[in-house]
């Protein structure tokens, strides 16, 4: 095989399938990524069996031909070499050869026939929405899903596709994130569970334009998604969602209106007196146009008043302030509206339409004066 790359191209493409190696595996052939010039297009793959990545980049094809090269060493060379193009020669023993201007580097490759290649998926009934959105709908979201495998469905997000609209869902027993978009198109009901690893590769690879749309293909456990010249292949978590509409309400006892940035400025500063590992909840207390906010540390204390318009009873309540936050930063509204029961129930900040809606359980605290 020989061919010949500009850099950046190939960076770029490396960079975009390389998060689909794995950190750690017993098969040496999946730190790899192939290289596959062996058609009339430059191919590189990387597969950990879980998630796997496709994408084309452009280049000249000298001798065909198809290489598996270890990804960390492949990645690193590409970085350092000068902005110019790069060629990469193999020969019948997998010696391969890669020059970029006066630098050479030898290494060993493996046999492409080797390598685990993607799951064959047909791409008949598509779902189409813009990389933006995908990309903002995942940010919105992601944060909410659980970092352990205590439930595995906890750890992806739930897909609900029904005629033109699309709900993505994570939550991960404390708090829950639901987004609602409008799709172009009609569709027949789907529901699949994507695990969040894949979503935030998929989001860093994302360029996110508007003008760009992704498609999107499903089988009973694989998802995929299709954009400019990358492909992305994953297993889906299996297993029957947990039952949202269950645990959403509209009744409440008390909502407040009250300027986004404010409060999320306020709170951000109150966490400035909890040392890392600490759990102090911020107290909010709600009275007739003001909200309260306290922090009670062993680093010091903090209270701060936002104007606020309410509607119905006065409440204290508690928050892990973390929760708080990583829901305001992803509105994108200047108001918000929360909505609340009691100091034992969730409180909800969900948008008219509910296109947004983020579920927070308060904590329990004990009130200093």
């Amino acid at each position: 095989m020989k061919l010949v790359c500009n850099k950046a191209n190939l960076l770029n493409g490396v960079q975009i399938v390389s998060k689909a190696v794995p950190n750690k595996t017993t098969m040496s052939i999946l730190e790899c990524i192939l290289v596959d010039a062996s058609q009339n297009e430059i191919k590189l793959t990387a597969n950990d069996m879980e998630l796997g990545i496709e994408t084309t980049i452009e280049g000249n094809i000298l001798e065909k031909g198809i290489i598996a090269l270890d990804a960390k060493i492949f990645l690193e060379i590409v970085r350092k070499l000068p902005d110019n193009d790069i060629t990469i020669e193999t020969d019948a023993s997998f010696k391969t050869t890669i020059t970029c201007e006066k630098a050479k580097f030898n290494i060993i490759g493996k046999s492409g026939e080797d390598f685990s290649y993607l799951p064959s998926i047909e791409r008949n009934d598509s779902v189409v929405v813009s990389q933006f959105t995908l990309k903002e709908v995942v940010r919105q979201t992601i944060f909410s899903i659980a970092d352990n495998d205590n439930n595995k469905l906890m750890t992806g997000e739930l897909f609900d596709i029904s005629g033109n609209e699309m709900k993505v869902v994570s939550l991960d027993g404390h708090r829950i994130s639901i987004r609602k978009i409008d799709l172009k198109n009609s569709y027949e009901p789907k529901k699949v569970v994507v695990p969040g690893k894949t979503l935030n590769e998929i989001s860093k690879i994302l360029p996110g334009d508007a003008d760009k749309d992704v498609s999107i293909f499903f089988t009973p456990k694989h998802i995929l998604f299709e954009f400019d010249n990358t492909v992305v292949v994953s297993r889906l978590i299996e297993g029957e969602y947990f039952k949202i509409d269950q645990m959403l309400s509209s009744d409440y006892e008390t909502k407040v209106k009250i300027n986004k940035k404010e409060l999320l400025n306020c709170i951000d500063r109150a966490t400035l007196l909890i040392k890392e590992g600490d759990k102090k909840p911020i107290i909010i207390n709600i009275k007739d146009n003001s909200m309260e906010l306290k922090m009670n540390s062993i680093v010091g204390s903090m209270n701060e008043d936002i104007d606020i318009e309410k509607i119905g009873k006065d409440m204290m309540i508690g928050f892990n302030p973390k929760f708080l936050i990583d829901a305001l930063r992803v509105i994108e509204d200047e108001e918000i509206d929360i909505y609340l029961v009691n100091p034992k129930a969730p409180c909800f900040i969900r948008e008219r339409y509910e296109k947004y809606i983020y579920l927070i359980l308060p904590v329990n605290f004990t009130t200093v004066s």
